[in-house]
């Protein structure tokens, strides 16, 4: 009885479309694959390329090309938004240069960045550093815009009793701003997470001898389908389970954002009872 309660318990009506939807999924993939409708070798049976994925799994080289790619995305996501929140609180805090560069960092944001390219590896070369700066270069962008947005929603009578209390930009930035643009600072970052992923394998796609973006671009080359759709799969869960790591991670400081914003309150109402 406990154990069929467990079973039910964890196949709730959720878990059963994502399931079905899977298995739907894989079902219209073999029928297209034996239906003729498309080139033989350009969608192989999912037999053939979970065999592919097996013999990937098995080989020391994809986690030497995982880690390096894992490596460039997080170097640069941490520099790109490191530079993304100082810039986005700088022109958050400053009407005038907020209208002088903004509608600039919304146009650069639009651009495929991949355009780029050939200037960055004019600058850094076609090493490691190449692709740490095209991640923090798709990193940057959603991450700003993000923290602009977020910066303009915060209540403007918190600013207030920050600067009455004579906080250093510190503390306001500590104890004002960021409790009150967490959310959709949170956003931008998830965002950036995938876009520095994104980043790094167009730049490893172009040129690179090592890497996944350069293992895939290597088997597609090669025509081996069923290996560079197995490279594809490994990118899939690697990208999701980064996002996936990534929300975990954001739930303890979401948890505490009412109490951030309570204290900030408090803040307000004793500014308020305070005597000029």
């Amino acid at each position: 009885m406990n154990s069929t309660s467990a079973y039910t318990h964890w196949l709730t009506p959720v878990r059963r479309i994502k399931i079905c939807t899977i298995l739907v999924l894989l079902i219209a993939w073999q029928l297209l694959s034996i239906s003729g409708l498309l080139f033989e070798g350009v969608l192989p049976q999912p037999l053939a390329v979970l065999k592919a994925l097996v013999s990937e799994l098995l080989l020391p080289s994809l986690y030497i090309d995982l880690g390096i790619t894992l490596f460039e995305a997080a170097v640069g996501f941490v520099v790109g938004s490191a530079l993304a929140v100082a810039v986005g609180l700088w022109l958050g805090s400053s009407g005038f240069f907020r209208r002088a560069f903004e509608p600039y960092i919304h146009a650069l944001a639009s651009m495929p960045k991949i355009i780029f390219l050939p200037i960055i590896f004019l600058v850094f070369g076609l090493g490691i550093e190449s692709k740490i700066a095209k991640s923090a270069m798709s990193t940057f962008f959603p991450v700003t815009i993000s923290t602009i947005a977020g910066f303009l929603q915060i209540d403007q009578t918190l600013i207030n009793v920050g600067r009455s209390f004579h906080l250093d930009r510190a503390k306001m930035i500590r104890l004002i701003y960021l409790p009150a643009m967490l959310r959709p600072l949170s956003v931008g970052l998830q965002l950036g997470v995938a876009m520095a992923i994104i980043g790094v394998l167009s730049a490893e796609i172009a040129y690179a001898s090592v890497g996944l973006g350069a293992r895939l671009i290597r088997y597609s080359d090669n025509f081996n389908v069923s290996s560079t759709y197995a490279v594809m799969i490994i990118i899939f869960a690697v990208t999701a389970t980064v996002n996936h790591l990534f929300m975990r991670l954001q739930k303890p400081f979401l948890r505490h954002e009412r109490s951030r914003q309570g204290e900030a309150a408090a803040l307000t109402l004793t500014a308020a009872r305070t005597p000029a």
